[in-house]
């Protein structure tokens, strides 16, 4: 972990947010349209959990639900329509003025109460039967609400009561990355072109590159060079606030075929429970693209490898020193019959400093 006051690399100190100023930064990045467009665009997030709702309407109908961050309020709408009762949508952000057009346009305001505060300072009139919450994050857990979900459980939520969804998994993965190899190749290309040798910008463009940031991309399936190993599982009817301040897992992964590793790769699943099937929200490489993507962690170096060469490690993702809200990542993997290396990545500088 970072300590306080060092300096980053635009020479900048960094900072320790209190945690007011965390807030309005997170809260204010969602008064814009645009990051309610992107998510309800994102139509395999929206379908499934329209789909996880109406799935658990037997548990819904006549029953009162706490809707935790809740954006526009489209879950609380899909909520009502499987019969709520009564749905307290707790929004902080000044898009809950446009939830409130949104509830009473549908003609539900007299089941849907759009209450504007964070979750952690409201009183509400009674106990609730279920929770439901969009709080997924990049990787999982950047700039998540899983916190408050977690609070609302502990304080809200009946004993028995639902969760919505009930359970989240991490997942790593080792990838070959194309554009990069590409990118880090063009400097040799250079002299050919223009009779001037640049192939000693390689290796700085290779620092540039593969560097300590959380990088978000879509992955495609032909660069994932392994199955995928899941490393960690959080129950959301029972994880702590303790235990989210160190998330981790050992993984263990065998090469498929003659590559190079660039990255490695990490996505999560969350699921819903259901009667029959239990409904699965993945971000996968291996699904339809969602818009949290994949998170791309780079190594220093590329590394060769062969079919079945294994890719085994641990990884731990933990809150940034500098913003509670946006998470590190340490991996400490071996590549073959390499020696151990050790990674921690992060946010970009940029969203991390006070703007």
């Amino acid at each position: 972990m970072a300590n306080l006051g060092k300096m980053s690399q635009h020479g900048t100190k960094k900072r320790k947010l209190d945690r007011s100023t965390e807030d309005y930064m997170y809260f204010d990045s969602y008064s814009d349209v645009t990051i309610h467009e992107e998510m309800i665009a994102d139509t395999v997030r929206t379908n499934t959990y329209r789909m996880g709702i109406f799935k658990n309407s037997k548990s819904i109908e006549g029953k009162v639900v706490l809707d935790v961050g809740a954006g526009t309020g489209v879950l609380s709408l899909f909520c009502a329509q499987a019969g709520a009762r009564k749905v307290y949508a707790v929004e902080a952000s000044s898009i809950a003025d446009q939830a409130v057009r949104i509830v009473k346009l549908n003609q539900m305001e007299d089941r849907i109460e759009v209450i504007k505060a964070t979750l952690e300072t409201i009183e509400l009139a009674e106990q609730v039967d279920v929770i439901v919450s969009e709080w997924m994050g990049y990787a999982l857990l950047h700039e998540s609400m899983l916190n408050s979900v977690i609070f609302a459980r502990d304080k809200w939520l009946k004993p028995g009561g639902l969760i919505l969804p009930c359970r989240a998994d991490l997942y790593i993965a080792p990838i070959n990355d194309l554009v990069v190899e590409g990118r880090l190749n063009f400097w040799s290309t250079v002299k050919g072109q223009y009779g001037v040798d640049m192939s000693c910008m390689t290796d700085f463009a290779r620092k540039c590159i593969m560097n300590k940031d959380i990088t978000v991309n879509p992955v495609t399936v032909e660069d994932v060079l392994s199955h995928p190993c899941k490393f960690a599982e959080l129950d959301l009817n029972t994880v702590t606030l303790e235990q989210l301040k160190d998330v981790r897992g050992v993984f263990s992964c065998q090469c498929f075929g003659s590559s190079s590793i660039h990255a490695l790769c990490v996505w999560f699943t969350v699921t819903f429970p259901a009667e029959e099937k239990a409904l699965v929200l993945s971000t996968s490489p291996f699904k339809p693209e969602t818009h949290w993507k994949q998170a791309v962690l780079y190594l220093d170096d590329a590394v060769d490898v062969m079919q079945d060469t294994k890719v085994d490690g641990e990884i731990s993702l933990y809150p940034s020193e500098e913003n509670s809200r946006h998470i590190c990542i340490r991996v400490d993997y071996v590549i073959g019959e390499q020696k151990k290396h050790s990674k921690t990545f992060s946010i970009p500088d940029q969203y991390l400093e006070v703007k």
